[in-house]
């Protein structure tokens, strides 16, 4: 028998924060970053402009340096399962067993680039929205869209982010310069 009260620590384990809850500040960045990537996605006219504000939430952690590396990975799988999803496309459309075949191409390719795995996560999910989602236009630009949409939230969001940190850095100074002087 499951001991329920084993099972209730460890789940406000995973999910109570223990050194970094979000804060206020963080929430209406979030909220704000995500707005501003989604128009500027529609600005571009892509047709699911969703994806960008989708991407800035995925890479607005809690520092910039830990958002970098998850962006820099995004943008690198994104770019290689939009790529094989396309030439997919040309030759096979929407087949299952190309799709599987795919998939492993993208992970040979994220083997012999030694990419991080959350790159072929990436790699592997746009693949399968380039190749598996219905649509009424070619593969290629769907994967060509998706690569935009995508690297428009993430660059929205890396640079409100950093922007963010900065005014919070020099807002923190003068908070603790004038909590010195009085």
């Amino acid at each position: 028998m499951v001991d329920n009260r084993d099972m209730s620590a460890q789940l406000r384990k995973w999910v109570i924060a223990q050194d970094n809850p979000p804060s206020i500040a963080h929430v209406v960045l979030s909220a704000l970053t995500a707005v501003v990537s989604y128009v500027i996605a529609r600005l571009f006219r892509l047709p699911e402009a969703y994806w960008a504000p989708m991407s800035t939430l995925l890479v607005m952690q809690l520092t910039l340096s830990a958002a970098f590396p998850i962006a820099v990975q995004y943008v690198v799988g994104t770019a290689v399962g939009a790529a094989v999803g396309a030439v997919a496309d040309i030759y096979f459309h929407t087949s299952v067993s190309a799709f599987g075949a795919a998939i492993v191409l993208v992970g040979l390719l994220c083997v012999a680039l030694r990419v991080e795995r959350s790159a072929f996560r990436y790699a592997s999910i746009t693949l399968a929205i380039v190749m598996l989602v219905p649509r009424s236009t070619s593969g290629r630009l769907v994967a060509l869209h998706r690569f935009f949409e995508v690297s428009i939230g993430i660059a929205v969001g890396l640079v409100l982010f950093a922007v963010w940190q900065k005014m919070d850095l020099k807002f923190s100074v003068k908070v603790r310069h004038a909590s010195s002087v009085g």
